[in-house]
């Protein structure tokens, strides 16, 4: 199913989901990142904000 082009922000603002091309647009915003930055992380620590939001401060 294509993804729902009036959505602009995340269901659940507290998990990172990959699946979803907007949440992925998102979040790079949010964390001033590359998308491939933000996999590693969600990668590194999982989908938890707060765990990539840690791990790309370092």
């Amino acid at each position: 199913m294509p993804d729902d082009k009036t959505k602009k922000r995340p269901q659940d603002a507290s998990r990172i989901n990959l699946g979803q091309s907007y949440e992925v647009e998102y979040w790079c915003n949010h964390f001033d990142c590359s998308e491939d930055e933000l996999r590693k992380a969600v990668d590194k620590v999982g989908t938890s904000k707060e765990a990539v939001a840690d791990y790309l401060k370092k």
